[in-house]
């Protein structure tokens, strides 16, 4: 059995985890229930990943970090709008 099935299933999932919330905060333009800090302390560990896969030629590591990675941008990104627009009005 070849070992990569398992890491593949694994970036799926754990990459997968992510489009709810990013689609909940599209959807209803709010993300204050995401916390900034957990965001960005993630972000940087899926750097991180990022830099280990490359170094030991992961592809699963790779590729799920970095879909991740820019799952998690878009909610911070979105975060950062909703709450600059919202608090505004």
């Amino acid at each position: 059995m070849n070992v990569e099935i398992f890491g593949y299933f694994a970036a799926i999932l754990t990459t997968a985890a992510f489009l709810p919330q990013l689609i909940k905060t599209l959807k209803t333009k709010k993300a204050n229930d995401v916390s900034l800090t957990t965001l960005v302390m993630f972000i940087l560990g899926v750097l991180s990943w990022i830099i280990y896969g490359y170094n030991i030629s992961s592809n699963p590591i790779l590729i799920a970090n970095l879909i991740t990675l820019i799952l998690n941008l878009l909610i911070l990104i979105a975060k950062v709008y909703f709450s600059k627009t919202f608090n505004q009005q």
